[in-house]
Protein backbone atom coordinates (compact mmCIF):
# COMPACT_ATOMS: atom_id res chain seq x y z
CA UNK A 1 0.00 0.00 0.00
CA UNK A 2 1.48 3.14 -0.91
CA UNK A 3 2.06 5.78 1.80
CA UNK A 4 -0.33 8.01 2.71
CA UNK A 5 0.30 12.10 1.72
CA UNK A 6 -0.92 15.03 2.79
CA UNK A 7 -1.38 18.17 0.86
CA UNK A 8 2.20 19.29 1.88
CA UNK A 9 4.97 17.67 0.79
CA UNK A 10 6.49 14.84 2.34
CA UNK A 11 9.98 14.68 4.52
CA UNK A 12 12.54 14.22 1.95
CA UNK A 13 14.16 10.93 2.65
CA UNK A 14 17.90 10.54 4.16
CA UNK A 15 20.17 9.45 2.65
CA UNK A 16 22.63 6.87 4.17
CA UNK A 17 26.03 7.71 5.20
CA UNK A 18 28.36 6.69 7.61
CA UNK A 19 29.14 8.69 11.01
CA UNK A 20 32.58 9.69 10.75
CA UNK A 21 34.91 7.56 12.33
CA UNK A 22 37.65 9.32 14.00
CA UNK A 23 40.10 7.97 16.78
CA UNK A 24 42.91 9.25 18.15
CA UNK A 25 46.25 7.87 19.64
CA UNK A 26 46.88 7.64 23.16
CA UNK A 27 50.08 9.80 23.50
CA UNK A 28 51.73 9.50 27.36
CA UNK A 29 53.68 11.93 29.06
CA UNK A 30 56.83 13.06 28.81
CA UNK A 31 59.78 10.53 29.64
CA UNK A 32 60.42 10.30 33.06
CA UNK A 33 63.92 9.46 33.33
CA UNK A 34 66.10 12.21 33.79
CA UNK A 35 67.67 13.77 30.48
CA UNK A 36 69.21 16.08 28.98
CA UNK A 37 67.53 18.66 26.44
CA UNK A 38 68.80 17.99 22.77
CA UNK A 39 69.96 21.13 21.56
CA UNK A 40 68.94 19.66 18.05
CA UNK A 41 65.91 17.37 16.77
CA UNK A 42 66.36 13.74 17.37
CA UNK A 43 66.72 12.83 13.77
CA UNK A 44 70.35 14.78 13.61
CA UNK A 45 71.83 13.15 16.65
CA UNK A 46 73.48 10.32 15.14
CA UNK A 47 75.71 12.52 12.87
CA UNK A 48 76.13 15.10 15.50
CA UNK A 49 77.54 12.09 17.95
CA UNK A 50 79.53 10.58 15.33
CA UNK A 51 80.93 14.59 15.25
CA UNK A 52 81.97 14.46 18.14
CA UNK A 53 80.19 17.46 20.14
CA UNK A 54 77.96 15.27 22.43
CA UNK A 55 79.75 12.80 24.13
CA UNK A 56 79.12 10.26 27.64
CA UNK A 57 79.82 12.83 30.38
CA UNK A 58 83.76 11.12 32.29
CA UNK A 59 84.77 11.08 28.56
CA UNK A 60 86.96 13.27 27.23
CA UNK A 61 89.68 13.86 24.79
CA UNK A 62 93.50 13.41 25.65
CA UNK A 63 95.49 16.95 24.22
CA UNK A 64 97.87 15.36 23.91
CA UNK A 65 98.63 13.48 20.34
CA UNK A 66 96.61 11.60 17.93
CA UNK A 67 94.31 8.50 19.25
CA UNK A 68 95.84 5.11 18.73
CA UNK A 69 94.38 3.39 15.52
CA UNK A 70 92.70 0.73 18.04
CA UNK A 71 91.34 3.03 20.36
CA UNK A 72 89.42 4.91 17.09
CA UNK A 73 88.24 1.75 16.45
CA UNK A 74 86.42 0.94 19.78
CA UNK A 75 85.63 4.61 19.77
CA UNK A 76 83.60 4.27 16.29
CA UNK A 77 81.97 0.67 17.08
CA UNK A 78 80.97 2.55 20.14
CA UNK A 79 79.09 5.40 18.62
CA UNK A 80 78.08 3.31 16.23
CA UNK A 81 76.29 1.14 19.01
CA UNK A 82 74.73 4.12 20.77
CA UNK A 83 73.18 5.28 17.16
CA UNK A 84 71.22 1.99 17.29
CA UNK A 85 69.56 3.26 20.77
CA UNK A 86 66.95 5.32 20.72
CA UNK A 87 67.84 8.09 23.21
CA UNK A 88 69.73 11.50 24.11
CA UNK A 89 73.07 11.87 23.15
CA UNK A 90 74.30 12.52 26.37
CA UNK A 91 73.54 10.97 29.71
CA UNK A 92 73.05 12.32 33.07
CA UNK A 93 74.97 11.47 35.87
CA UNK A 94 74.61 8.93 37.87
CA UNK A 95 72.54 7.08 35.30
CA UNK A 96 73.51 3.84 34.65
CA UNK A 97 74.20 2.48 30.88
CA UNK A 98 72.04 -0.21 29.56
CA UNK A 99 73.90 -3.33 29.62
CA UNK A 100 74.22 -4.14 25.72
CA UNK A 101 73.10 -2.52 22.80
CA UNK A 102 69.72 -3.86 22.37
CA UNK A 103 66.92 -3.17 19.48
CA UNK A 104 65.53 0.21 19.46
CA UNK A 105 63.26 1.07 22.35
CA UNK A 106 59.66 1.59 21.44
CA UNK A 107 57.82 4.75 22.09
CA UNK A 108 54.88 5.03 24.20
CA UNK A 109 52.11 4.46 22.42
CA UNK A 110 48.21 4.58 22.09
CA UNK A 111 46.48 1.10 23.54
CA UNK A 112 44.84 0.64 20.45
CA UNK A 113 47.33 -1.89 19.26
CA UNK A 114 46.75 -3.17 15.52
CA UNK A 115 44.87 0.23 14.51
CA UNK A 116 46.06 2.97 12.22
CA UNK A 117 46.86 6.55 13.43
CA UNK A 118 44.27 8.91 13.60
CA UNK A 119 44.38 12.07 12.08
CA UNK A 120 42.86 13.16 15.15
CA UNK A 121 46.04 13.89 17.86
CA UNK A 122 46.15 13.84 21.50
CA UNK A 123 46.85 16.28 23.73
CA UNK A 124 50.64 15.69 25.39
CA UNK A 125 49.96 15.57 29.63
CA UNK A 126 52.40 18.31 31.56
CA UNK A 127 55.72 16.76 32.21
CA UNK A 128 58.95 17.72 33.59
CA UNK A 129 59.76 19.84 30.27
CA UNK A 130 58.33 21.90 28.30
CA UNK A 131 55.44 20.54 25.87
CA UNK A 132 53.76 21.71 22.86
CA UNK A 133 49.94 23.23 22.61
CA UNK A 134 47.25 20.87 22.26
CA UNK A 135 46.65 20.13 18.55
CA UNK A 136 43.30 21.13 17.12
CA UNK A 137 42.04 19.57 13.94
CA UNK A 138 40.59 23.32 12.52
CA UNK A 139 41.23 26.08 14.93
CA UNK A 140 39.37 29.02 14.07
CA UNK A 141 39.84 31.40 16.76
CA UNK A 142 43.76 32.14 19.12
CA UNK A 143 44.52 30.20 21.58
CA UNK A 144 44.35 31.60 25.12
CA UNK A 145 46.95 31.28 27.72
CA UNK A 146 46.09 28.08 29.71
CA UNK A 147 47.80 25.04 28.86
CA UNK A 148 46.73 21.35 28.06
CA UNK A 149 45.47 19.71 31.70
CA UNK A 150 44.85 23.63 33.15
CA UNK A 151 41.04 22.56 33.62
CA UNK A 152 40.23 20.15 36.24
CA UNK A 153 38.11 17.75 34.43
CA UNK A 154 37.40 15.88 37.84
CA UNK A 155 36.79 19.05 39.69
CA UNK A 156 33.66 19.69 36.98
CA UNK A 157 32.28 16.17 37.93
CA UNK A 158 32.11 16.75 41.60
CA UNK A 159 30.32 20.34 41.25
CA UNK A 160 27.75 17.71 38.88
CA UNK A 161 27.11 15.38 41.30
CA UNK A 162 24.13 14.73 42.56
CA UNK A 163 23.10 15.30 46.25
CA UNK A 164 21.21 11.79 47.43
CA UNK A 165 19.16 13.92 50.03
CA UNK A 166 17.82 15.87 46.74
CA UNK A 167 17.55 13.28 44.61
CA UNK A 168 15.59 11.17 47.10
CA UNK A 169 13.10 13.97 47.68
CA UNK A 170 12.26 14.66 43.87
CA UNK A 171 12.32 10.95 43.03
CA UNK A 172 9.64 10.48 46.31
CA UNK A 173 7.52 13.47 44.36
CA UNK A 174 7.55 12.27 41.03
CA UNK A 175 6.96 8.75 42.18
CA UNK A 176 4.10 9.52 44.11
CA UNK A 177 2.77 11.65 40.93
CA UNK A 178 3.50 8.86 38.31
CA UNK A 179 1.69 6.21 40.52
CA UNK A 180 -1.50 8.53 40.90
CA UNK A 181 -2.13 8.93 37.31
CA UNK A 182 -1.24 5.46 36.48
CA UNK A 183 -4.11 4.42 38.43
CA UNK A 184 -6.29 6.48 36.67
CA UNK A 185 -5.55 5.37 33.86
CA UNK A 186 -5.65 1.81 34.71
CA UNK A 187 -9.26 2.46 35.56
CA UNK A 188 -12.13 0.08 33.91
CA UNK A 189 -12.99 3.34 31.95
CA UNK A 190 -10.10 4.31 30.82
CA UNK A 191 -8.91 3.83 26.82
CA UNK A 192 -5.37 3.72 28.36
CA UNK A 193 -6.80 0.76 31.15
CA UNK A 194 -3.48 -1.44 29.86
CA UNK A 195 -0.73 1.35 31.16
CA UNK A 196 2.25 0.66 32.49
CA UNK A 197 5.52 2.60 33.83
CA UNK A 198 8.81 2.55 32.19
CA UNK A 199 11.48 5.13 33.57
CA UNK A 200 13.75 6.16 30.92
CA UNK A 201 15.33 9.23 30.60
CA UNK A 202 19.21 10.48 31.69
CA UNK A 203 18.09 9.77 35.51
CA UNK A 204 17.51 6.40 35.36
CA UNK A 205 20.21 6.14 33.11
CA UNK A 206 22.66 7.56 36.13
CA UNK A 207 23.69 10.47 33.61
CA UNK A 208 21.67 13.30 35.24
CA UNK A 209 23.93 16.38 35.70
CA UNK A 210 23.46 19.79 37.85
CA UNK A 211 20.09 19.05 39.67
CA UNK A 212 17.26 16.08 39.97
CA UNK A 213 15.24 18.46 37.97
CA UNK A 214 13.99 17.13 35.12
CA UNK A 215 12.18 13.66 34.82
CA UNK A 216 11.08 11.29 31.43
CA UNK A 217 8.39 8.64 32.38
CA UNK A 218 7.35 6.76 29.76
CA UNK A 219 3.62 5.10 29.97
CA UNK A 220 3.50 1.98 27.47
CA UNK A 221 0.61 0.43 26.21
CA UNK A 222 0.86 -3.01 24.60
CA UNK A 223 -0.67 -2.73 21.30
CA UNK A 224 -0.59 -6.55 19.54
CA UNK A 225 -1.03 -7.33 16.13
CA UNK A 226 0.12 -3.84 14.42
CA UNK A 227 1.46 -3.54 10.91
CA UNK A 228 3.87 -0.62 10.00
CA UNK A 229 3.83 1.45 7.36
CA UNK A 230 7.04 3.69 6.89
CA UNK A 231 6.29 7.24 6.20
CA UNK A 232 7.88 7.83 2.76
CA UNK A 233 11.73 6.62 3.04
CA UNK A 234 11.54 8.17 6.29
CA UNK A 235 13.50 4.95 9.09
CA UNK A 236 11.73 6.55 12.25
CA UNK A 237 8.10 7.71 11.32
CA UNK A 238 5.39 5.20 10.49
CA UNK A 239 1.56 5.02 10.10
CA UNK A 240 0.28 2.30 12.28
CA UNK A 241 -2.85 -0.05 11.71
CA UNK A 242 -4.26 -2.82 13.17
CA UNK A 243 -4.13 -6.53 11.33
CA UNK A 244 -7.33 -7.03 12.83
CA UNK A 245 -9.89 -4.93 14.65
CA UNK A 246 -12.20 -6.58 16.66
CA UNK A 247 -15.28 -4.92 17.88
CA UNK A 248 -14.81 -3.53 21.04
CA UNK A 249 -11.30 -2.32 20.63
CA UNK A 250 -10.65 0.50 22.87
CA UNK A 251 -8.48 2.37 20.75
CA UNK A 252 -10.87 1.83 18.07
CA UNK A 253 -11.65 5.53 18.71
CA UNK A 254 -8.29 6.98 17.50
CA UNK A 255 -8.44 5.24 14.21
CA UNK A 256 -8.47 7.73 10.69
CA UNK A 257 -10.01 5.37 8.55
CA UNK A 258 -7.35 2.38 8.89
CA UNK A 259 -4.82 4.50 10.71
CA UNK A 260 -4.55 4.26 14.47
CA UNK A 261 -4.01 8.63 14.83
CA UNK A 262 -1.40 9.64 16.65
CA UNK A 263 -2.56 13.32 17.37
CA UNK A 264 -5.77 11.50 18.67
CA UNK A 265 -4.64 9.48 21.36
CA UNK A 266 -2.05 11.67 22.49
CA UNK A 267 -5.15 14.40 22.64
CA UNK A 268 -6.96 12.65 24.67
CA UNK A 269 -3.88 11.14 26.92
CA UNK A 270 -3.43 14.76 27.70
CA UNK A 271 -6.78 15.90 28.39
CA UNK A 272 -7.14 12.64 30.90
CA UNK A 273 -4.39 14.18 33.20
CA UNK A 274 -4.82 17.42 32.68
CA UNK A 275 -8.13 16.32 34.53
CA UNK A 276 -6.56 14.19 37.31
CA UNK A 277 -3.87 16.57 38.25
CA UNK A 278 -7.06 18.37 39.97
CA UNK A 279 -7.06 15.76 41.94
CA UNK A 280 -3.73 15.90 43.47
CA UNK A 281 -4.27 17.58 46.64
CA UNK A 282 -0.58 17.15 48.23
CA UNK A 283 1.05 18.66 45.25
CA UNK A 284 1.41 21.98 43.73
CA UNK A 285 1.37 20.94 39.72
CA UNK A 286 0.40 22.42 36.74
CA UNK A 287 0.08 21.00 33.01
CA UNK A 288 2.43 23.09 30.79
CA UNK A 289 1.07 24.50 27.95
CA UNK A 290 1.56 22.01 24.69
CA UNK A 291 4.72 22.34 22.62
CA UNK A 292 4.60 21.90 18.97
CA UNK A 293 5.63 18.61 17.43
CA UNK A 294 6.30 17.12 20.98
CA UNK A 295 5.30 13.83 22.28
CA UNK A 296 5.15 14.18 25.86
CA UNK A 297 2.40 15.71 28.32
CA UNK A 298 4.47 18.33 30.65
CA UNK A 299 4.19 18.16 34.11
CA UNK A 300 5.47 21.17 36.05
CA UNK A 301 5.68 20.38 40.10
CA UNK A 302 6.11 23.75 41.65
CA UNK A 303 6.55 23.06 45.73
CA UNK A 304 8.15 22.25 47.32
CA UNK A 305 10.92 22.42 44.70
CA UNK A 306 10.42 23.08 40.83
CA UNK A 307 10.58 19.59 39.14
CA UNK A 308 9.65 19.03 35.63
CA UNK A 309 7.91 15.64 34.47
CA UNK A 310 8.01 14.41 30.88
CA UNK A 311 4.73 11.94 30.67
CA UNK A 312 5.31 10.30 27.28
CA UNK A 313 2.32 7.84 25.90
CA UNK A 314 4.30 4.75 23.97
CA UNK A 315 2.83 1.61 22.09
CA UNK A 316 4.84 -1.34 22.86
CA UNK A 317 5.71 -4.11 19.97
CA UNK A 318 7.04 -7.57 20.55
CA UNK A 319 7.45 -7.95 17.33
CA UNK A 320 10.62 -7.68 15.07
CA UNK A 321 12.65 -4.62 14.65
CA UNK A 322 11.77 -2.61 11.65
CA UNK A 323 13.93 -3.34 8.34
CA UNK A 324 15.16 0.02 9.23
CA UNK A 325 16.92 -1.06 11.98
CA UNK A 326 19.27 -3.58 10.38
CA UNK A 327 22.23 -2.13 10.37
CA UNK A 328 22.23 -0.19 13.45
CA UNK A 329 23.22 -0.69 16.97
CA UNK A 330 26.54 -1.60 16.13
CA UNK A 331 27.88 -2.95 19.71
CA UNK A 332 29.26 -6.26 17.94
CA UNK A 333 32.97 -5.25 19.04
CA UNK A 334 32.15 -3.55 21.93
CA UNK A 335 29.39 -5.22 23.89
CA UNK A 336 29.55 -8.54 22.07
CA UNK A 337 27.34 -10.39 18.98
CA UNK A 338 25.37 -12.01 21.72
CA UNK A 339 24.11 -8.88 23.51
CA UNK A 340 23.28 -7.34 20.52
CA UNK A 341 21.03 -10.08 19.69
CA UNK A 342 19.41 -10.47 23.19
CA UNK A 343 18.37 -6.89 22.71
CA UNK A 344 17.02 -6.75 19.38
CA UNK A 345 14.79 -9.28 20.66
CA UNK A 346 13.55 -6.72 23.25
CA UNK A 347 10.04 -5.26 22.49
CA UNK A 348 10.49 -1.51 20.25
CA UNK A 349 8.26 1.61 21.08
CA UNK A 350 5.87 3.97 19.28
CA UNK A 351 6.00 7.57 20.25
CA UNK A 352 3.48 10.04 18.95
CA UNK A 353 6.21 12.20 17.63
CA UNK A 354 5.18 13.73 14.38
CA UNK A 355 7.18 13.54 10.73
CA UNK A 356 7.77 17.20 9.45
CA UNK A 357 5.58 17.46 6.54
CA UNK A 358 6.64 20.88 4.83
CA UNK A 359 6.41 23.48 7.22
CA UNK A 360 4.05 21.48 9.35
CA UNK A 361 3.68 17.60 10.96
CA UNK A 362 2.01 14.93 9.65
CA UNK A 363 -0.22 14.32 12.51
CA UNK A 364 -1.04 10.41 11.92
CA UNK A 365 2.31 9.67 12.16
CA UNK A 366 4.63 7.62 15.18
CA UNK A 367 8.12 7.54 15.21
CA UNK A 368 10.52 4.33 16.62
CA UNK A 369 12.44 4.91 20.35
CA UNK A 370 14.79 2.82 21.82
CA UNK A 371 15.48 4.99 25.27
CA UNK A 372 14.72 1.48 26.82
CA UNK A 373 17.60 -0.17 25.05
CA UNK A 374 20.28 3.35 25.35
CA UNK A 375 19.15 2.79 29.17
CA UNK A 376 20.30 -0.75 29.51
CA UNK A 377 23.66 0.05 27.33
CA UNK A 378 24.41 2.66 29.59
CA UNK A 379 23.70 0.55 32.74
CA UNK A 380 26.14 -2.09 31.14
CA UNK A 381 28.67 -0.15 29.46
CA UNK A 382 31.63 -2.17 29.44
CA UNK A 383 33.27 -5.52 27.58
CA UNK A 384 34.07 -6.79 31.31
CA UNK A 385 31.00 -7.66 32.82
CA UNK A 386 32.83 -6.15 36.10
CA UNK A 387 33.27 -2.94 34.94
CA UNK A 388 32.82 0.01 37.09
CA UNK A 389 31.46 -2.83 39.30
CA UNK A 390 32.68 -2.79 43.23
CA UNK A 391 35.44 -4.96 42.37
CA UNK A 392 36.04 -4.10 39.14
CA UNK A 393 37.93 -1.69 36.83
CA UNK A 394 36.83 1.95 37.10
CA UNK A 395 36.10 3.52 33.51
CA UNK A 396 35.30 6.73 32.28
CA UNK A 397 32.47 6.42 30.06
CA UNK A 398 29.73 7.82 31.76
CA UNK A 399 32.07 10.92 33.04
CA UNK A 400 32.81 11.86 29.34
CA UNK A 401 29.14 11.74 28.76
CA UNK A 402 28.43 13.82 31.44
CA UNK A 403 30.48 16.50 30.42
CA UNK A 404 29.85 16.38 26.71
CA UNK A 405 25.92 17.13 27.97
CA UNK A 406 27.22 19.63 30.63
CA UNK A 407 29.26 21.29 27.94
CA UNK A 408 26.51 21.81 25.37
CA UNK A 409 24.02 22.73 28.28
CA UNK A 410 26.51 25.57 29.39
CA UNK A 411 26.47 27.15 25.97
CA UNK A 412 22.98 27.28 25.65
CA UNK A 413 22.41 29.16 28.84
CA UNK A 414 25.68 31.66 27.27
CA UNK A 415 23.88 32.12 24.74
CA UNK A 416 20.34 31.67 25.23
CA UNK A 417 18.99 34.70 23.27
CA UNK A 418 20.76 32.92 20.31
CA UNK A 419 18.43 31.22 17.94
CA UNK A 420 21.53 28.72 16.38
CA UNK A 421 21.43 26.56 19.26
CA UNK A 422 17.95 25.87 19.69
CA UNK A 423 17.70 22.50 17.59
CA UNK A 424 20.79 20.93 19.56
CA UNK A 425 19.43 18.93 22.47
CA UNK A 426 21.35 16.07 24.73
CA UNK A 427 20.13 13.43 22.13
CA UNK A 428 22.63 14.67 20.03
CA UNK A 429 25.52 14.80 22.42
CA UNK A 430 24.75 11.03 23.76
CA UNK A 431 24.51 9.67 20.08
CA UNK A 432 27.54 10.65 18.85
CA UNK A 433 29.14 9.10 22.51
CA UNK A 434 27.59 5.84 21.62
CA UNK A 435 29.15 6.27 18.31
CA UNK A 436 32.75 6.71 19.78
CA UNK A 437 32.64 3.77 21.99
CA UNK A 438 31.77 1.82 18.99
CA UNK A 439 34.80 2.85 17.46
CA UNK A 440 36.57 2.79 20.85
CA UNK A 441 35.31 -0.49 22.08
CA UNK A 442 38.04 -1.80 24.83
CA UNK A 443 37.65 -0.93 28.31
CA UNK A 444 41.43 0.17 28.56
CA UNK A 445 40.53 3.02 26.00
CA UNK A 446 38.57 4.42 28.45
CA UNK A 447 40.77 4.10 31.67
CA UNK A 448 39.49 6.43 34.47
CA UNK A 449 42.89 8.28 34.65
CA UNK A 450 42.62 9.13 30.86
CA UNK A 451 38.97 10.88 31.91
CA UNK A 452 40.66 14.43 30.06
CA UNK A 453 42.26 12.29 26.48
CA UNK A 454 38.87 10.37 26.68
CA UNK A 455 36.87 13.96 26.71
CA UNK A 456 38.89 15.02 23.92
CA UNK A 457 37.94 11.82 21.79
CA UNK A 458 34.46 12.67 22.43
CA UNK A 459 34.96 17.01 21.51
CA UNK A 460 36.63 16.01 18.63
CA UNK A 461 34.28 13.27 17.32
CA UNK A 462 31.16 15.54 18.01
CA UNK A 463 32.96 18.69 16.23
CA UNK A 464 34.01 16.45 13.62
CA UNK A 465 30.00 15.47 13.02
CA UNK A 466 29.35 18.74 12.83
CA UNK A 467 31.68 19.85 10.41
CA UNK A 468 30.82 16.77 7.82
CA UNK A 469 27.16 17.27 8.90
CA UNK A 470 27.00 13.83 9.52
CA UNK A 471 25.42 12.30 12.61
CA UNK A 472 24.37 8.36 12.04
CA UNK A 473 21.03 7.66 14.41
CA UNK A 474 22.11 5.17 16.42
CA UNK A 475 19.71 2.10 16.32
CA UNK A 476 18.95 4.25 12.65
CA UNK A 477 21.52 4.34 10.21
CA UNK A 478 19.87 5.66 7.18
CA UNK A 479 18.64 8.97 9.71
CA UNK A 480 21.52 11.99 9.60
CA UNK A 481 20.45 13.94 12.74
CA UNK A 482 22.60 16.62 11.42
CA UNK A 483 21.33 16.82 8.08
CA UNK A 484 19.88 20.01 6.78
CA UNK A 485 16.58 19.40 6.69
CA UNK A 486 16.75 19.07 10.62
CA UNK A 487 19.76 21.52 11.68
CA UNK A 488 21.10 24.48 9.02
CA UNK A 489 24.30 24.48 8.18
CA UNK A 490 24.84 27.64 10.15
CA UNK A 491 23.71 26.64 13.31
CA UNK A 492 26.19 23.58 13.07
CA UNK A 493 29.06 26.06 12.37
CA UNK A 494 28.39 28.29 15.45
CA UNK A 495 28.59 25.39 17.88
CA UNK A 496 31.41 24.27 16.23
CA UNK A 497 33.00 27.26 16.91
CA UNK A 498 32.14 28.05 20.01
CA UNK A 499 32.93 23.96 20.93
CA UNK A 500 36.68 24.80 19.62
CA UNK A 501 36.88 28.14 21.43
CA UNK A 502 36.43 25.84 24.39
CA UNK A 503 38.65 23.33 24.17
CA UNK A 504 41.50 25.94 23.12
CA UNK A 505 40.93 27.99 26.22
CA UNK A 506 40.43 25.15 28.95
CA UNK A 507 36.71 25.34 28.87
CA UNK A 508 36.09 28.75 30.64
CA UNK A 509 32.38 28.33 30.38
CA UNK A 510 32.82 24.88 33.01
CA UNK A 511 33.28 27.50 35.15
CA UNK A 512 30.50 29.87 34.46
CA UNK A 513 26.79 30.35 35.61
Amino acid sequence: MAPRRRKATGAASEAEAAAPRVSAPRVKGAPTEPRESPAVPEAARPSARRCGPARPSGSRREKSGPEPQEKRQVRARAARAEDRVEGPPARTEGVMPPAAPGPPLPRRASRREGTAHSARERRPQPGPTKVPGPLVPVSSLGRGKEAPGAWKPRAVLDKLRLSRQEISEAAEVVNRLTDHLLRRLQSCESEFKGVALLHTGSYYERVKISAPNEFDVMFKLEVPRIQLEEYYNSGAHYFVKFKRNPKGNPLGQFLEGEILSASKMLSKFRKIIKEEIKNIEDTDVMVERKRRGSPAVTLLVRKPKEISVDIILALESKSSWPASTMEGLPINNWLGAKVRNSLRRQPFYLVPKHAKEGSGFQEETWRLSFSHIEKEILKNHGQSKTCCEIDGVKCCRKECLKLMKYLLEQLKKKFGNRKELDKFCSYHVKTAFFHVCTQDPDDSQWHSKDLELCFDNCVTYFLQCLKTEQLEHYFIPEVNLFSRDHIDKLSKEFLSKQIEYERNNGFPVFGEF
